[in-house]
């Protein structure tokens, strides 16, 4: 089917009727599915802990969204299983992954390997995943869309987060592949490069915010570039200081950026 013209077409439309947000119980996330509800996109939201999840689904509710929730850990073995259970009977039309924590900054030989593991499995096998999973239905109605929330450290190695800029990168390049594939069939896909965004998981990862070589960013903010910008893929990155400093980074000697990057990181955690 021959791509069509996200201006001719609304929102709902182009990304509807339901909507998956994975990692919807707070910040980013959550700034996601209010966003498109405000679209009058029905939403499923996955998160680990379901408190969160039934507090924000009860304000969506209130405003008359058609909301469905599960408390899924990500990097579950059965996840795709988990999943289907709650959206099989669904039309979505748009994947948000989102997930990914930090969990602070350490050298990777100072964490358990069990760890790094842990950010492979829901940076890397998750979008995995839920994209085959998704994306083979929107490709089959020739319309959709996919938003894989990245990071600016995807861009290099980075000292203190080595694995979780190497996950990052795995997405981002994964989002490129994708979209090169699913844009001839209808389906925009996009990789969202967030830069520092000020989220009550990073904050509690003892994150300081001055100092840092990115510029800070608002959740709210955040998820409405990303939307605003679906359908210019393969890559978005928010926020113009962050897009300033981009074309700072890839024509930058490895090395260098490498060294930019960690002690970057090291100023955010002390």
């Amino acid at each position: 089917m021959e791509r069509s013209d996200v201006g001719q077409t609304s929102f709902r439309d182009r990304y509807g009727p339901w909507a998956v947000v994975a990692g919807a119980s707070e910040g980013i996330g959550e700034s996601f599915a209010r966003q498109l509800a405000a679209q009058g996109l029905g939403l499923v939201l996955l998160a680990r802990r379901q408190g969160p999840l039934d507090a924000l689904a009860k304000h969506l509710r209130a405003a008359n969204v058609p909301v469905r929730t599960a408390a899924i850990d990500l990097t579950r073995a059965d996840l795709v299983d988990q999943v289907r259970q709650v959206t099989d009977d669904l039309a979505v039309g748009l994947l948000v992954y989102n997930a990914g924590a930090t969990h602070g900054a350490n050298v990777f030989l100072g964490r358990p390997v069990e760890h790094g593991l842990s950010l492979m499995h829901l940076n890397c096998r998750g979008p995995l995943l839920l994209t085959h999973h998704f994306g083979t239905r929107m490709a089959e109605r020739g319309r959709g869309g996919i938003v894989l929330v990245t990071s600016m450290s995807a861009v290099a190695g980075c000292a203190r987060n080595a694995v979780y800029s190497a996950a990052k990168a795995f997405e981002l390049i994964f989002a490129e592949g994708l979209w090169a594939e699913l844009q001839p069939r209808g389906v925009d896909v996009m990789a969202c490069v967030a830069g520092a965004t000020r989220t009550p998981s990073l904050i509690n990862t003892g994150a300081r915010f001055e100092g840092g070589a990115f510029s800070i960013m608002e959740s709210d903010d955040v998820a409405a570039e990303a939307l605003a910008h679906i359908a210019d893929g393969p890559m978005w990155v928010v926020g113009e200081d962050n897009r300033r400093i981009a074309k700072w980074f890839w024509p930058t000697p490895r090395a260098q950026l490498i060294r930019a990057l960690s002690a970057s990181t090291a100023a955010m955690w002390d």
